[in-house]
C-alpha cells in the first residue's frame, strides 16, 4: 500500500496510473459518480470513482467513506483546471486502509474553544495545514539567512540559573533540589560563543511567565537571536532590516497562492523593502501623543461600529438560513458564517470597548516609561514599512544594554514593530561591553553579582562592542499570514490556562 507519489507531483504524471496514500478530506457520491477529495500532506486531489464492472469490488464503500478515513488509490492521472490542484485522478482501484467514524471536526460549525481542544485534529484542516506549511518555510528561511551570511549555530541551555530579562516572568523547575529557570533567552551565552565565532545564532524554544492573555502572548514560543562581534548598534539594525527582507521576499516566492487562500492582503507584505524607518524612543512619544494618533484611532472607532452594525444584521440574517434554506449544504454553510461573524463580532465589540482606553494612553504617554501593546500597534499603522524605535529610557529596559554615551539615560537599543498594527517582532540592542558599567548594572538592578560572574568574564577578558536581536518565530508568522490570534501559528499554543493537548 506505499504511494508511487505524491499529489504535489502529479504535475509529472499526467496521462500516467499512480498510486496515492492519503485521507479522505471530502466525500460527494452522485448517481454512478463519487467524487472524492484526498489529501496526503502536500496537496488536495479529486479522484472521480465511475460505477462500472472494474470498481464493482469497491464502488458502494467508497460511497460510504467518511471524512478522514485513510484509503490508497489507483488511478490515471488528468489534467483539469476545474479541480482542486489542477489535476485529478480517474480512479481504477482503491484499498480502504482504515474508516473513520463520527470525525469530530466536520463541515458543519464550530467554534475556536472547541477546535482548540482538537488541535492534534485541528492539523487536518486546510487553513491550519498552510499554517503550518508557511511557518516550516520561514524556519527554513531564517535557517538559511543566517548560514549563507557567514553566522554559526550554537545550541544554548533551556536550564538556567538567573534571569537574562525580568526576573517576574521566570519559570523555576526544581533541578535536583536547587531552583533553575525556562530560559527566557539564549542571549547571554550567546555572546560568549560570539566572542569565539563572531557571528553566531541560536534557533529554540523560550519561556516567558507573563499573566496575559492577549492575541500577542504565548508562555512558550521559539525565537532566534543572532549575536554579531564588533558591531554597533547601527550595524546590527542593518542586519535586521536585511535579515527581513530576506524572509518575506522568501514568503511570497514560495507561498504566494498560499498566502491568498489565507486571505492575506500581499500587496502589504511587497512593501516590505529597504529602507525601514527609524525614529528615536522620543519621536514615538510625540507621535503617540499628536493628532496622527488621535484621528487613526477615532476612524477606528468609527469603522468598527460601522462593522458591528453590519454584522448584527447579517448574523440575524445568517441565522435565519440556517433553519430554512432548502438545503442542509445550506443550511451548514449560513450556520458556518454565523459562527464566524459571532466571533468577528465578539472581537469587534472588544476593541471598540478598549479604544477609549488606548486613545488615552496614546495622549497621555509619559516620557520614561515602556511602549505598551497598544502603543506600537499605533506606531506601527502610521508607517507603511516596518519602523525601528531606537534609544530607550534605561529605566525600563534590561541592564545588559550598552548606555548611550552622549546621554546615559537612554540605552542604545531598538524594536522593529511590523506594519499594520501587528506590533513588536524583533527586539536588539547594543551589549554593554565595559566590565565597570555593566557590574553597575547589575547591582542597580539588585542581581546577585555571583551568578553572572561567568557573564563579567567575557567583559575582562578581550572584551568588545557587540551586539544582537531576538525575533519570535510565531509572532513573525502572525505577521506574514495575517492572523489575528497568535495561537494559530504553533502547533500546541501554551498560553494562560490553556496546555490540553
Amino acid at each position: 500500500m506505499k504511494a508511487s507519489t505524491t499529489i504535489s507531483n502529479l504535475k509529472h504524471h499526467e496521462g500516467k496510473e499512480v498510486t496515492l496514500a492519503g485521507w479522505v478530506y471530502k466525500n460527494r457520491p452522485s448517481g454512478k459518480l463519487v467524487f472524492l477529495v484526498l489529501r496526503d500532506g502536500t496537496g488536495l486531489c479529486q479522484c472521480v470513482i465511475e460505477k462500472n464492472d472494474a470498481s464493482a469490488d469497491y464502488f458502494d464503500n467508497a460511497k460510504r467513506l467518511s471524512q478522514e478515513a485513510s484509503v490508497v488509490v489507483r488511478g490515471t492521472v488528468n489534467a483539469d483546471e476545474r479541480s482542486v490542484g489542477g489535476y485529478e485522478l480517474r480512479v481504477t482501484g482503491m484499498d480502504i486502509v482504515h474508516d473513520s467514524t463520527d470525525y469530530p471536526i466536520t463541515p458543519k460549525p464550530h467554534g475556536v474553544e472547541f477546535l482548540f481542544k482538537h488541535r492534534h485534529l485541528w492539523f487536518r484542516s486546510q487553513r491550519q495545514f498552510l499554517i503550518m506549511r508557511l511557518r516550516h518555510t520561514l524556519i527554513d528561511a531564517i535557517r538559511s539567512f543566517f548560514n549563507n551570511n557567514g553566522f554559526t549555530c550554537v545550541d544554548t541551555p533551556i536550564f538556567a540559573p538567573s534571569a537574562g530579562e525580568g526576573a517576574q516572568t521566570l519559570f523555576e523547575v526544581d533541578y535536583f533540589g536547587d531552583p533553575v529557570y525556562l530560559a527566557q533567552t539564549g542571549q547571554l551565552y550567546l555572546e560568549a560563543a560570539c566572542m569565539s565565532h563572531g557571528r553566531v545564532y541560536c534557533f529554540g524554544p523560550t519561556f516567558r511567565a507573563e499573566k496575559s492573555k492577549t492575541r500577542r502572548h504565548l508562555t512558550e514560543f521559539w525565537m532566534v537571536e543572532p549575536e554579531i562581534a564588533y558591531a554597533s548598534l547601527d550595524e546590527v539594525i542593518d542586519v535586521a532590516e536585511d535579515f527581513v527582507c530576506s524572509i518575506v521576499e522568501r514568503m511570497l516566492k514560495d507561498h504566494r497562492e498560499d498566502l491568498i487562500e489565507l486571505g492575506r492582503d500581499i500587496t502589504e507584505l511587497e512593501k516590505i523593502k529597504k529602507p525601514f524607518y527609524r525614529i528615536r524612543y522620543h519621536e514615538a512619544a510625540e507621535l503617540l501623543r499628536g493628532p496622527k494618533a488621535k484621528a487613526l484611532l477615532e476612524r477606528d472607532l468609527e469603522e468598527k461600529n460601522t462593522r458591528i452594525a453590519e454584522l448584527e444584521k447579517q448574523i440575524v440574517e445568517l441565522e435565519e438560513q440556517s433553519q430554512s434554506a432548502p438545503k442542509q449544504w445550506q443550511k451548514d454553510k449560513a450556520a458556518q458564517e454565523a459562527i464566524a461573524a459571532r466571533e468577528e463580532l465578539s472581537e469587534l465589540k472588544e476593541q471598540v470597548g478598549n479604544i477609549p482606553h488606548h486613545m488615552e494612553l496614546a495622549a497621555n504617554f509619559q516620557i520614561g516609561s515602556d511602549l505598551g501593546g497598544s502603543d506600537e500597534t499605533i506606531i506601527s499603522r502610521l508607517h507603511d514599512r516596518p519602523v525601528f524605535v531606537t534609544h530607550y529610557p534605561a529605566g525600563v529596559k534590561a541592564f545588559y544594554m550598552r548606555r548611550d554615551r552622549e546621554n546615559p539615560e537612554l540605552v542604545e537599543n531598538f524594536d522593529m514593530l511590523a506594519t499594520e498594527g501587528f506590533g513588536e517582532v524583533i527586539g536588539g540592542s547594543a551589549r554593554e561591553e565595559d566590565y565597570e558599567r555593566l557590574l553597575e548594572r547589575i547591582k542597580e538592578e539588585g542581581l546577585p553579582q555571583a551568578d553572572y560572574e561567568w557573564y563579567l568574564d567575557l567583559r575582562r577578558y578581550g572584551s568588545v562592542p557587540h551586539g544582537g536581536f531576538g525575533l519570535g518565530l510565531e509572532r513573525t508568522v502572525s505577521w506574514i499570514c495575517g492572523l489575528r490570534h497568535i495561537r494559530e501559528t504553533i502547533p500546541y499554543p501554551r498560553m494562560m490556562g490553556a496546555v490540553y493537548p
